[in-house]
């Protein structure tokens, strides 16, 4: 199986970038993982909340092949532990999806065609954290998730 990160502009501040490439690097030992970055909107100051959303919606579902497993990262989607989101991955796995793509919207979420598009939502946490900052979380955690299921030291329960 692959996974891939969609995420929405690129991570400016290099002490974040520094850490998504160390869990990027260890998560090649585990499985095929690509973080795809779509280009923020040009002139997007110009644009409402609405067009801005339908405009990145469409963006992201260019992204998408129609055998992959489409979940948003949205704070009203599933809550889980470290170890019942690794749970989750290995249920993926099993399943016979061959990409499991999870998607971080932009400033103010996805449009409703990418709501309709999806598989399901997962939820990190109610909090809301900034997109550059929740990159490292998802790819922390999608690491994680790899140390539970080969019972590896990483995850202290």
């Amino acid at each position: 199986m692959k996974i891939k990160l969609i995420v929405v502009g690129k991570t400016d501040q290099q002490a974040l970038q520094s850490l998504i490439d160390e869990y990027l690097k260890r998560l090649k030992h585990y499985v095929s993982f690509e973080m795809e970055i779509i280009s923020d909107l040009k002139n997007r100051k110009s644009l409402s909340q609405t067009e801005q959303k339908i405009k990145e919606g469409a963006l992201i579902l260019s992204k998408i092949k129609p055998a992959e497993a489409l979940y948003l990262l949205d704070e009203k989607g599933t809550k889980y532990s470290s170890v019942q989101f690794a749970d989750f991955i290995q249920k993926k796995m099993l399943s016979g999806a061959k990409t499991l793509v999870f998607v971080i919207g932009g400033p103010f979420g996805f449009s409703e065609d990418v709501y309709q598009k999806s598989d399901g939502k997962v939820s990190f946490s109610p909090m809301t954290f900034s997109h550059q900052m929740f990159r490292l979380f998802v790819v922390e955690q999608v690491y994680r998730a790899f140390t539970i299921l080969n019972n590896e030291p990483y995850h202290h329960s």
